[in-house]
């Protein structure tokens, strides 16, 4: 994989992957009952405040599960309370600005966000704009090194929505153009995954940046045993004192075995 790469070029996911993907996300939710016993070990934090952004056609429903497991764990977790995800309307990106200043501005102090596929797109965009009130940042299958919707089966949709978003002017530049974040940033991504190319989720290497494979679908990931112990062990780690995630050996088998692109 090229360390510095150019806008991914990677095709949509294989048809297999894209048909079974309602299936395989009920096979991660029934992993997900089975692994409660060691997703109550989950390491803890200091209970600073995290905003929950769904994907594209999704609502706050869709992140009910994960922003459950970590109330439980102490953290206010919070909904984007936008409605359903239709792409980046004017409502949309207004809006989770004016969310994140006040969730800021409500706990006195910088929030995580997590972000679930275009939901972490939105979540970068904001870390880049507004760096001194985002903690953190976790994106779930988000191909924010996409060249566009066209390389994932989900562009027809993308585009039949794309009368009510804001204009081609406004959209941030191709990803490879820019400067990295700044806070520590985990990209989840899946082999698996049927809606977005896997490749198109890949941090480019350096400082506090993070790659890490799961086993799961893309409709999974919110509520993907081996995601939720992950966002838990990221959100933990004190300010300053960032390192590298290690699989749990109870979960190992969530997390495939080849670490190359994981670590920057």
């Amino acid at each position: 994989m090229p360390t510095s790469p150019a806008e991914n070029e990677a095709a949509p996911p294989g048809l297999h992957w894209y048909l079974t993907e309602p299936g395989r996300s009920f096979v991660d939710f029934g992993q997900l009952a089975a692994a409660r016993s060691v997703l109550r070990t989950a390491p803890r934090g200091d209970g600073h405040p995290v905003l929950v952004l769904p994907g594209l056609l999704a609502s706050d429903a869709s992140t009910t599960s994960l922003r459950w497991f970590l109330g439980r764990l102490g953290y206010p977790a919070h909904r984007w309370n936008l409605g359903r995800n239709v792409g980046p309307t004017r409502a949309a990106v207004d809006g989770i600005r004016g969310r994140l200043r006040e969730l800021s501005a409500r706990h006195g102090q910088a929030v995580s966000l997590i972000g679930w596929s275009l939901g972490g797109i939105y979540a970068r965009e904001l870390a880049r704009e507004m760096p001194f009130l985002v903690r953190d940042v976790i994106t779930l299958g988000s191909p924010y090194r996409l060249h566009g919707p066209a390389g994932t089966p989900a562009h027809r949709v993308f585009r039949l929505l794309s009368h009510l978003h804001i204009p081609d002017s406004e959209m941030p530049p191709p990803e490879h153009t820019r400067p990295p974040l700044l806070m520590p940033v985990t990209s989840v991504y899946s082999e698996r995954d049927g809606i977005v190319p896997w490749q198109a989720c890949i941090e480019t290497p350096g400082p506090r940046r993070q790659n890490v494979a799961v086993t799961g679908s893309h409709l999974g990931y919110g509520h993907n045993p081996a995601v939720l112990w992950l966002a838990a062990d990221r959100l933990a780690l004190a300010p300053g004192h960032w390192q590298p995630f290690v699989p749990p050996e109870a979960l190992a088998r969530h997390y495939p075995a080849d670490d190359t692109r994981r670590v920057s």
